[in-house]
């Protein structure tokens, strides 16, 4: 539940809770659920709000929205903390809001990270949530799906949250250099270039842009005009990122994206290692990385190490669950192994081979013998025909031909003798064979 805090002193209160936007009007982003005439907007203004899930990543405005929807509904407005809320405490807060809903006050209760909530936690929600004695705002950062009892997200609206723009943070930061409650007081000098540096460096979270701005205000040198100037030599000092004018939109983060994929390619770890730490030191995102690296675990390895691909998933997840500086160590370790593991692009060239053929043959029917055939009317057209159930065979192989008439015989796997694939090429010239000999009998 909410409690007070040290920070209820606003001398001393963090610049992102000073700054936090108090109506629809202040708020930034979100354009696509807020803007005029969207959905959201629209739920809020006319007083019909529901429960409902924010689901998105950290530092877009989830609390926020939880804050403006109760003051602009004139709701009671609660929080609970999955650390903080046992079951206990979650139903005596529950028991009084059934009480207010009698007398005509409504409850608004906000779950921040419900995904770290226990089924159990999330059950006590659940008879308030159905009789209306509350409307529940989750938050979280991981897919409602899967974090979120089925129970309680049936009886809530999912709203996607997305990422706040560069524009977005830049519009939040100039605002925070003039609204007394940031640095309007005082005379904050910085470049509209510098400003934009500091926006980029945020990953679109507005939490971290504030914090970031808050900093460099309180390491800024006063000139001659007793201004507290931000230079970009303070920036890279505080920071200690001398790598942030890296631009993760430019031209150089596809430079340094691809070194890092030709590196590994080129079975160099030490070269590969290198372009990783400049893209992490440099605020990358280790989520992006790993997501490079997952797609070259099949399109550069594939067949011939099966396990790079378990080795670039289970790194995505360890940036999941960490985030950086942790998850340095996991990404170096995928990308040594990408390095050192056989190559082979036989599972690229197939797929590209075989999209290149279905583009131009899109409308190309599927044969009748393996169309499935759950109706009568299917089975007297002939679909299912002469279909062969492989596991029913003693060889567990059949000849019959799966490819569409025009492309009999095509052939797009074509593996390699590189590392394990060497036995996958084995195999498939044994399965030809064998239909080979097969179709003469």
């Amino acid at each position: 539940m909410e409690q007070s805090s040290l920070f209820e002193n606003p001398a001393i209160e963090p610049l992102a809770s000073r700054m936090r936007p108090r109506t629809l009007e202040e708020f930034v982003g979100q354009e696509h659920l807020l803007g005029e005439g969207k959905i959201l907007r629209r739920i809020i203004e006319s007083d019909q709000v529901t429960s409902m899930i924010f689901w998105g990543p950290p530092g877009v405005g989830k609390t926020t929205l939880a804050r403006i929807i109760a003051e602009r509904t004139k709701s009671e407005f609660i929080t609970f903390s999955a650390v903080t809320s046992g079951i206990k405490e979650i139903k005596v807060v529950m028991e009084d809001a059934d009480k207010n809903k009698r007398l005509g006050i409504k409850t608004i209760v906000f779950v921040d990270e419900i995904h770290r909530f226990n089924k159990a936690q999330q059950d006590a929600f659940l008879p308030y949530v159905e009789k209306g004695s509350i409307v529940l705002i989750g938050a979280t950062t991981e897919n409602p799906s899967f974090e979120v009892n089925n129970a309680l997200l049936s009886r809530c609206r999912v709203f996607v949250l997305k990422e706040l723009s560069t524009e977005n943070i830049e519009e939040l930061l100039k605002r925070t250099l003039k609204d007394e409650r940031g640095f309007g007081k005082q005379k904050v000098k910085i470049s509209k270039e510098n400003l934009h540096l500091i926006a980029e460096f945020s990953n679109g979270d507005a939490r971290s842009a504030l914090a970031t701005l808050d900093m460099l205000v309180m390491n800024g040198k006063v000139n001659k005009k007793l201004e507290i100037e931000i230079t970009e030599e303070i920036i890279e000092e505080c920071l200690e990122k001398k790598a942030l004018l890296y631009d993760k939109n430019g031209e150089e983060h596809y430079n340094i994206i691809s070194a890092l994929h030709k590196s590994m390619r080129n079975s160099d770890p030490d070269a590969a290692v290198y372009w990783l730490a400049r893209m992490l030191e440099a605020g990358e995102d280790p989520i992006y990385v790993a997501r490079r690296v997952t797609r070259f675990a099949s399109e550069d390895i594939g067949l011939a190490d099966t396990n790079a691909l378990n080795v670039a998933v289970n790194a995505y997840h360890a940036c999941h669950f960490i985030g950086m500086p942790e998850c340095s160590v996991h990404l170096t370790e995928a990308v040594i192994y990408m390095s050192l593991a056989p190559k082979s692009n036989a599972c690229e060239t197939a797929y590209m081979s075989a999209a290149d053929d279905a583009k131009k043959m899109l409308a190309e029917p599927v044969p009748l013998v393996i169309r499935n055939a759950p109706t009568k009317l299917m089975k007297d057209l002939n679909y299912g025909k002469g279909y062969i159930y492989a596991h029913d065979t003693k060889d567990k192989l059949s000849t019959m031909e799966c490819l569409p008439p025009n492309l009999k015989g095509k052939e797009y796997y074509k593996p390699t003798t590189q590392g394990n694939e060497e036995k996958f090429k084995l195999r498939l010239e044994q399965i030809k064979k064998w239909k080979e000999m097969h179709k003469q009998k």
